[in-house]
């Protein structure tokens, strides 16, 4: 049986499930090698600044190893933060027919590359885009190193057209990328069969002071800069002087723009702290519809929208969002707006109504059934 190695940083509760997969179907040999061994049991979040454990198991069903990082400021924060003297004599001993990297912006990560290059078949995953280059010096320069780096990639599975775009302006050709769409766990968030979610959902919207006829708009994520959730907030409060109350918003997480954003109180504006992986698919639930008004940089995906479109969920989303390219089609599945236009939001925002919002989240249900974790394993089982 041939053998493939990953390469990660750490556990990662999109990839984990899919790794999983591709080890039960017995049609290649996997081990995962992560390179982050302080993150065996927990992720320190750059953002928020303390210790993230998710409540779902991510590192049951599937061959792994911790590999020792020796950098004094251990993460995947820099490139620095990866340092594995024993990761290329590690791979060399587990001898695999192909390596697939996720990120090469870490000292062992580009070493690696550097090394099996040439050697064996090394592949590449990443969700990188250009929709947030402004051109200029740096990104001429920005070009010149990445060209240089995927010149060490043999194959890359590119999560989506934007994706698809970046590794193409980066040098690599058409015959060395493979569609290896973005997916999550849409069995997790299927509410199809004891329908406990949406039970769950209902009494939980009640809590929340909602009635049956509110149109609720939630936003779930960091409350980050890059992710812009004041600028929803300022379209809602723009619109609340022309449209009923029936309209709500739902801000679920936590970040460092929290304080600022809740010191204008509004009745219509409700804030829930970060809810763990397992109550992710009430929290879609609790909405109407998705919004994430991203400006970047660095919303290379969005997979809160795959979620929220497993969930039965139509996703409101900006154009800075990698995932509108595909998962996206303006008035069935969702709505993209340009990122900076408040006046596109709220136009979008007036015009919501509830049955226009079921009809599109059965669209998108019915999409992203055909963004599952079968289109990730499939094409690296083909193409080993």
């Amino acid at each position: 049986m041939k053998k493939i190695a990953i390469v990660s940083t750490h556990p990662i509760q999109y990839n984990a499930p899919w790794f999983k997969l591709l080890a039960e179907r017995g049609k290649v040999e996997l081990k995962v090698f992560y390179t982050w061994s302080q993150s065996k049991t927990t992720v320190k979040d750059k953002v928020f600044g303390k210790d993230i454990q998710w409540d779902i198991p991510l590192l049951d069903g599937y061959n792994h190893e911790f590999v020792e990082n020796i950098s004094k400021k251990p993460g995947s924060h820099s490139f620095f933060g990866i340092d594995n003297p024993e990761l290329i004599e590690e791979l060399k001993n587990y001898n695999p027919q192909a390596i697939l990297f996720f990120g090469w912006n870490f000292k062992s990560h580009l070493k690696a590359m550097r090394h099996f290059h040439g050697k064996i078949p090394v592949w590449f995953r990443g969700d990188s885009t250009l929709l947030d280059e402004t051109g200029g010096l740096k990104t001429k320069l920005r070009r010149l190193i990445l060209t240089k780096v995927y010149k060490y990639v043999d194959k890359a599975f590119y999560v989506g057209g934007a994706n698809k775009a970046y590794f193409l302006k980066h040098g690599l050709k058409g015959s060395q990328l493979v569609s290896a769409p973005h997916a999550i766990d849409n069995d997790r968030f299927s509410d199809d069969s004891v329908k406990k979610y949406s039970e769950e959902a209902i009494q939980w919207r009640t809590e929340l002071g909602y009635n049956p006829k509110d149109i609720v708009i939630v936003f779930a994520g960091k409350l980050e800069t890059k992710k812009q959730p004041d600028f929803l907030i300022n379209a809602f409060k723009k619109i609340l002087k022309n449209k009923s109350s029936s309209l709500k918003l739902l801000i679920v997480g936590n970040g460092p723009m929290e304080e600022d954003l809740k010191e204008d109180v509004n009745p219509n504006i409700k804030f829930v702290p970060f809810q763990n992986q397992t109550k992710m698919p009430i929290v879609y639930r609790l909405g109407d519809v998705l919004c994430l008004p991203s400006k970047g940089p660095g919303e290379t995906w969005g997979l809160a929208v795959n979620e929220a479109m497993a969930c039965g969920k139509a996703a409101i989303v900006s154009d800075k969002v990698g995932c509108s390219y595909d998962l996206i089609d303006y008035n069935k599945s969702g709505f993209v707006f340009k990122h900076n236009s408040l006046e596109e939001l709220t136009d979008i925002l007036v015009n919501l109504n509830k049955s226009l919002l079921d009809r599109m989240g059965e669209t998108a249900q019915k999409k992203i059934k055909n963004y599952n974790f079968l289109s990730i394993v499939e094409p690296i089982e083909a193409n080993l």
